[in-house]
C-alpha cells in the first residue's frame, strides 16, 4: 500500500500504481522490449537516451534469452554510458545515492551504507562495488533474476524497510518525469548532511505541483559543498590526508620515489582517487585529521 495519500502532489502515483515489471518464460518480444526500456529508465534515472547510446550486445544477449534481468542491470549499470551520467565528475558520496537508489530502490539507510561502499570502492574497485549491490541479499529478496528494479520505498511492504527510507527517497526521487541528470542541485549529494546526522530527511514535494516551486537551496553560509570548506558529513567541515604510492612514469631509468601526501576536503576524495588512478599510482592510505 501507499505509504502517503498525498501521492498525486509527491509525483508517486505512476509508480505506486504499477505493478512490477517482470520477464516471464513466456514472454513475448514485446514484453522483451518494454523490460528493456524499463532498465535503462530505472538505472539511468529516467534519461533521454539517444539510439547510438544503447547496450547492443547486452540487449541482444537478452532478447535470445541468454541472460537475466538482473546481469542485464549490471551490465548497463558498469558500462561507460552509466559511469559518464553518474560517475565521473561526480563525488563519491552522490554516485552512492545513485546506486542505492538505480539498483536498490532505496536510498541509504545511514552513514555506515555509504562508508562501505566508499571502502569497497577504494580496495576493489568500480565494478566490485556495483556488483555489491546486485549479488546482495536484498536484491535478491526484492527483484530476484527476472524483475526490473522499483522504488521499493515509495510503498510499505514491511520486508526489510526503515522509517527513515520514504523521507530519503524522495530526497533523491523529484517526480515521474524528472531526470537524474537534471536536478536543480546539481551534482551535490543530497543526503550527507541526514546521514552524518542520523536525522529523518524533510519531506519536499517535487518543483511544479499543487504547492508550487520547491527547491530548497543550501542556506547563507553553509559550506558543506564548497571547495574547500570540507564536508559535513562527519561534522564539522573535515580534512583528510590522502597518501598517494609513488606515480611511475614512463622512461628509462626506473626512479624509485616516495610516497606523498596530501590534504584535501571530503568532497574531492573521488575525483583525486580518479586522477592517481589515471596515472597508474595506488592510494596507500586516507586518514581524517
Amino acid at each position: 500500500m501507499a505509504i502517503t495519500t498525498a501521492a498525486s502532489r509527491l509525483g508517486t502515483s505512476p509508480f505506486i500504481d504499477a505493478s512490477p515489471i517482470e520477464l516471464r518464460p513466456n514472454a513475448t518480444q514485446g514484453d522483451i522490449e518494454a523490460v528493456i526500456l524499463a532498465v535503462y529508465q530505472q538505472v539511468l534515472g529516467n534519461p533521454h537516451l539517444l539510439k547510438s547510446e544503447r547496450l547492443v550486445i547486452p540487449e541482444s544477449l537478452l532478447r535470445d534469452r541468454k541472460i537475466t534481468v538482473q546481469e542485464f542491470v549490471r551490465q548497463v549499470a558498469k558500462s561507460d554510458l552509466y559511469k559518464q551520467k553518474f560517475f565521473h565528475n561526480n563525488f563519491q558520496s552522490r554516485t552512492i545515492e545513485h546506486n542505492f537508489k538505480h539498483l536498490l530502490g532505496r536510498a541509504p539507510y545511514d552513514q555506515s551504507e555509504i562508508t562501505e561502499h566508499m571502502n569497497l570502492y577504494q580496495s576493489k574497485g568500480y565494478d566490485a562495488d556495483i556488483d555489491s549491490y546486485i549479488n546482495s541479499p536484498e536484491y535478491q529478496a526484492s527483484f530476484g533474476e527476472n524483475i526490473v528494479p522499483y522504488y521499493r520505498d515509495l510503498e510499505t511492504t514491511g520486508v526489510g524497510q526503515r522509517a527513515v527510507g520514504f523521507p530519503r527517497l524522495l530526497q533523491l526521487y523529484r517526480g515521474y518525469a524528472n531526470s537524474d541528470r537534471a536536478q536543480l542541485t546539481g551534482k551535490a549529494p543530497r543526503l550527507v548532511k541526514d546521514l552524518a546526522r542520523n536525522t529523518a530527511s524533510t519531506v519536499v514535494p517535487p518543483s511544479g505541483g499543487a504547492e508550487g516551486f520547491a527547491f530548497q537551496g543550501a542556506m547563507k553560509g553553509d559550506a558543506s559543498f564548497s571547495a574547500f570548506g570540507g564536508s559535513k558529513a562527519f561534522g564539522s567541515g573535515r580534512l583528510f590526508r590522502v597518501e598517494v604510492a609513488a606515480i611511475s612514469k614512463p622512461g628509462y631509468p626506473k626512479v624509485r620515489r616516495v610516497n606523498k601526501a596530501v590534504i584535501i576536503p571530503y568532497e574531492e576524495l573521488t575525483p583525486h582517487m580518479q586522477r592517481v588512478q589515471r596515472q597508474g599510482g595506488k592510494i596507500a592510505s586516507i586518514t581524517p585529521l
